[in-house]
């Protein structure tokens, strides 16, 4: 399943990255996007795009084309 098919108010711990660039995962890694590490959707935006995440205890919006790139495993 990927970070982007969540539902508000869902958790998932995060899997993988597939087709991202090293230097997006690297971005995402220094954010704490790591690969085991617990994520929740808090929202969308009313259009869908950006989405709100909660990971580690930071809030993050993170691009619903980038969120169709992390693979997660729905706890």
């Amino acid at each position: 399943m990927k970070l982007s098919e969540l539902k508000d108010g869902e958790s998932a711990n995060i899997k993988s990255f597939s087709n991202l660039t090293m230097e997006l995962r690297k971005k995402l890694m220094v954010m704490g996007v790591l690969p085991n590490t617990e994520v929740k959707v808090i929202r969308r935006a009313p259009m869908g795009d950006p989405i709100q995440v909660r990971v580690r205890g930071m809030s993050l919006a993170v691009r619903k084309n980038i969120a169709s790139e992390i693979d997660v495993e729905v706890n």
